[in-house]
């Protein structure tokens, strides 16, 4: 099954380039431009190019969670593939067991590519690898809870594509992907420090920067990823 639905996945060009080569592809070009690879006072030393790098190793994560998890599982309940499943030996649970691992490997991909086109860049590899690590998984178990929340609540593919854009769109810009966080007002730093993309942003900030991620970051991730699983797996209908 999890064969399948990485071949599936894969048959989607757009979707595939989205979430394995974008990221990557736009930290190239913004990291072509010099004057967004110089350090400034205003960024705490840091250039522009050091702090998009963990926004856009979000981007997959958010993308995943919020728009392909909730429209795939809306897709498979309009059209009967989950209520056929829970009428066979196949029982419905292994969907899961099969989209969250491939989910997770796909934003593992995108990350590393981000990683490891850093210094490329001036960007150094995270100084805190086991930090970072940490907070990467925490992200991710957030942003995939988040989208099967979603998905228990929508009844068809073009209704989980509009529920996952609305909550796409908000969690982008509260990531620093279009204003960078350091630029952002206080009050809004401090809404984003307790949304899941503004929390997973800031802990793998910290790692990279050598800094063990804030227990706050962490918590926050941890919480969305435990309330919004729980009530995923109560509310999550096969029909």
């Amino acid at each position: 099954m999890a064969v399948a639905e990485a071949r599936l996945f894969l048959r989607d060009p757009l979707t595939a380039f989205f979430s394995l080569g974008f990221p990557v592809a736009l930290l190239l070009v913004l990291g072509s431009v010099p004057s967004l690879r110089k350090t400034s006072p205003d960024m705490h030393g840091m250039s522009t190019i050091q702090l998009y790098a963990p926004i856009l190793a979000v981007f997959t994560l958010m993308l995943l969670g919020l728009n392909a998890l909730p429209s795939l599982l809306a897709a498979y309940r309009e059209r009967g593939v989950l209520r056929r499943m829970s009428a066979s030996p196949v029982r419905p649970a292994l969907l899961f067991g099969a989209l969250l691992p491939l989910y997770l490997a796909i934003a593992a991909g995108s990350v590393l590519l981000v990683v490891l086109a850093g210094p490329v860049l001036g960007v150094a590899l995270p100084k805190q690898p086991l930090g970072f690590l940490l907070a990467f998984l925490l992200a991710a178990a957030a942003m995939l809870s988040v989208g099967l929340l979603l998905a228990s609540a929508v009844p068809s593919a073009k209704a989980g594509n509009a529920v996952g854009a609305l909550a796409f769109f908000p969690m982008m810009f509260f990531s620093g992907i279009w204003l960078p966080r350091e630029f952002m007002p206080g009050f809004l730093n401090r809404i984003g420090d307790f949304t899941p993309s503004g929390a997973a942003v800031q802990t793998l900030q910290d790692s990279w920067n050598g800094h063990f991620p804030h227990i706050v970051g962490l918590l926050t991730l941890a919480a969305y990823a435990l309330l919004a699983g729980g009530a995923a797996a109560k509310l999550f209908r096969w029909e």
